[in-house]
């Protein structure tokens, strides 16, 4: 999307010619890039990124990756990305969490939900109980490795959805109860 909130999809995926915004005929709300061929007529939706992940922990600490990848290459993160076509949330979080950290665990519930309009993403993150101390990070990460909660580089994580979920991870332990997070970050 454009700064202007218009779609930035000048031609048809499905038959290469130019698109034009315009609403679609059935009385949708929204302009859409709609093929200007008059034997398609596709219409051409934008919607938000889906970015899973994890909070993988064993006891109260939690497993973070140091990047080794833009953006915020050198940052510490919780293993996350954006999710792959014909797979669950959960699988996601877990290839994720795999991926990064080359981590063994077990897939527990949803901490987090994190709408971020300004990036068009929604951020999923998961609880994620460790089975193992032990990890293989893959070409993404410089270094995986447990925190205690005082350990934490809380001014060098790459991202305020890992902020907003390790603070909420942090609140539920200390509560004794856990609930799913639902954030909106500007």
């Amino acid at each position: 999307m454009s700064s202007a909130g218009h779609s930035t999809i000048r031609f048809c995926r499905s038959c290469g010619a130019p698109t034009a915004q315009a609403l679609p005929d059935y009385g949708d709300t929204r302009e859409r890039a709609i093929c200007t061929s008059a034997g398609c007529k596709t219409i051409h939706y934008q919607n938000p990124l889906n970015v899973v992940g994890t909070v993988p922990h064993l006891n109260e600490r939690v497993l973070l990756c140091k990047r080794n990848i833009e953006p915020r290459w050198g940052k510490w993160t919780l293993p996350a990305g954006f999710m792959e076509l014909d797979e669950t949330v959960q699988e996601g979080a877990a290839r994720e969490t795999r991926e990064e950290a080359g981590a063994q665990f077990e897939m527990e519930d949803l901490i987090t939900v994190i709408s971020v309009p300004k990036v068009s993403q929604v951020h999923l993150y998961f609880r994620a109980r460790l089975t193992s101390d032990i990890f293989d990070p893959g070409h993404e990460t410089l270094e995986a490795r447990l925190f205690t909660r005082d350990e934490i580089p809380w001014d060098e994580l790459a991202f305020q959805t890992v902020r907003e979920t390790l603070k909420r991870f942090y609140e539920d332990m200390d509560r004794q109860q856990r609930a799913t997070h639902h954030l909106n970050l500007s």
